[in-house]
């Protein structure tokens, strides 16, 4: 089965999309640097980074985080150690649920 040539989104979440593009451009504008400076920074094409900006929902999210943190938009925190911090609990919080909900690490027996 082929990739499907559309995909529909919650509104939600194109506003989203579209609300963090313009986060980014609008930094990227403060900062005085071009397109091309941002892409070359980040390591991917200006086409890219103009998509970004434009809200598609088709870019990657490590490139879009990528984007917003080299032109300083901030995702969740001011704080970096913060972020660390909620990632920390978070791992932990994983740590404490029963095996029955996270996948099994155990080797598949394959001999026949």
């Amino acid at each position: 089965m082929g990739k499907p040539t559309t995909r529909s989104y919650s509104r939600y979440g194109r506003e989203a999309a579209e609300l963090l593009g313009h986060m980014i451009r609008n930094a990227r504008i403060e900062r005085e640097w071009t397109v091309a400076e941002v892409a070359e920074r980040a390591g991917v094409s200006r086409g890219l980074v103009q998509r970004i900006e434009n809200g598609d929902m088709g870019c990657s999210i490590g490139a879009v985080f990528e984007v917003a943190a080299l032109v300083g938009v901030h995702l969740f925190d001011a704080e970096p150690t913060t972020l660390t911090r909620h990632l920390a609990m978070a791992r932990d919080k994983m740590t404490l649920l029963p095996k029955a909900v996270r996948p099994s690490l155990k080797a598949v027996k394959d001999e026949f």
